[in-house]
Formats: structure tokens, C-alpha cells, sequence
């Protein structure tokens, strides 16, 4: 993506989203980070009913004490609950133990945690204490693809790579929530609107939907 399209992009993201944020509901750092874990491959809406749930009945420090089958009982409709029980009991341990229940703005103890990846990372260091990073969930990359930013075959790592480059350092956090709410709602997997977004002739999609239109119009206009 050439600097011209990164600015124009970056202008029509402010103009859609001039607030994006976090979707997923949280009031404490524990709850973002949680919620954040249970979010891997499923929908932060379902995430929030979810954890409106544990949340009323957990705090970080009840949670440690709770039983696997109780937590897979209430995470149930988030998918792989087994796994994700797990993951929040022994973050719930680790963090009252190392931290009294708080959420360290550290990088190298969150990477020590179970379930929590580079991208949890970024999204709950960038919430919390606006640390500068890239999230790279499925609409990031989806988008980051789609816009020329990054090749079709790139991985998770190289498209966060590539968007740190592309874009100015202190923006990475707003970006990555314009990015998402973008791909979620305008640049969807399935059925983007294309029609009337600024973008797609900038666009690997939009520039196939937009010539399929166009030879259609051909084929059929007296």
C-alpha cells in the first residue's frame, strides 16, 4: 500500500470511527484481560454475555478458589471452554500471587501467562496503559490483506510487522480498533459492502466486484 492509500485509509477510518474502541465489556484490568482470552475464535458479543455472567459471580480472587466445573459451566457458549477454564483459573492464580490481582503494564510477564498471545497482549497493554501495538485479529488481518498492506500468504507476525511500518507509532492503538470495527461491520468476510466504500478501488475485493460489475453492465446494456 503506497503512503497516499495508508493517508487516504487513515482519513476515511477517522471519518467512519473518529471513537473506536474496545468492544469487549470490562471494568476491571482483569476482566479485559480474561475477556480478551475467552474472545479467541468467537465474537466479542458472545464474549460479553458471557462474562456479564462470571463477572457477577467471580471476582480475580474468588476465581482462583473455583472450580473447573462451575467456570466451563458459565464460559460454555465462548467454544474450547475446557481449555479456556484452565487458562483463567491459573491467570487468576498467577496474578494474585505475582501481582495481588492486578494486571502488570509488562510485556514479559503477560507473555508467562496461559492463553495469552502477542495479540491479548497488545489489546489489553493498549487499553489499559496505551502502550503502542498492533492486535492482529481476524478482521485486522482480513483488512490488512484485502488493502494491499500485506500479501495474501503473509502470517499473523508479518502483518503486524507490515502495519507498524505503515502506519505512525502513536496511532497503533486507535488504528487497531478502527481496523476491527472496519472489517467487522464494512469490510466483512462474507458480503463486504463494497458498493459504496471509499476504498475499493484500492481494494483486491472491491476491484473484482467492481470490474464483475462493470462487465455485467457491458454484457447487458443496449
Amino acid at each position: 500500500m503506497i503512503q497516499s492509500n495508508r493517508s487516504f485509509f487513515q482519513e476515511y477510518l477517522n471519518e467512519l470511527y473518529p471513537d473506536a474502541k474496545c468492544e469487549l465489556n470490562y471494568k476491571r484490568d482483569y476482566e479485559l484481560l480474561i475477556a480478551t482470552v475467552l474472545s479467541a475464535q468467537c465474537t466479542d458479543k458472545q464474549v460479553n454475555k458471557v462474562t456479564a455472567k462470571l463477572f457477577s459471580m467471580y471476582d480475580i480472587f474468588s476465581l482462583k478458589e473455583a472450580s473447573q466445573k462451575d467456570i466451563e459451566d458459565i464460559i460454555h457458549p465462548v467454544g474450547t471452554y475446557t481449555k479456556k477454564t484452565k487458562f483463567i483459573i491459573e491467570i487468576a492464580n498467577k496474578l494474585v500471587k505475582d501481582h495481588k490481582g492486578r494486571v502488570p503494564n509488562d510485556k514479559e510477564y503477560l507473555k508467562t501467562l496461559p492463553g495469552v498471545g502477542i495479540k491479548t497482549i497488545n489489546v489489553v497493554l493498549g487499553n489499559l496503559y496505551n502502550v503502542p501495538g498492533f492486535a492482529v485479529d481476524t478482521h485486522v488481518e482480513r483488512v490488512s490483506k484485502r488493502l494491499y498492506i500485506a500479501k495474501t500468504e503473509d502470517n499473523v507476525t508479518i502483518v503486524e510487522q507490515k502495519l507498524m511500518k505503515s502506519f505512525p507509532k502513536d496511532k497503533w492503538v486507535l488504528l487497531h480498533h478502527q481496523f476491527v470495527l472496519f472489517g467487522r461491520y464494512h469490510c466483512k468476510a462474507r458480503n463486504p459492502e463494497c458498493t459504496n466504500c471509499l476504498m475499493k478501488e484500492r481494494c483486491r475485493v472491491g476491484k473484482k466486484k467492481t470490474k464483475s460489475n462493470n462487465n455485467f453492465k457491458r454484457k447487458y446494456t443496449v
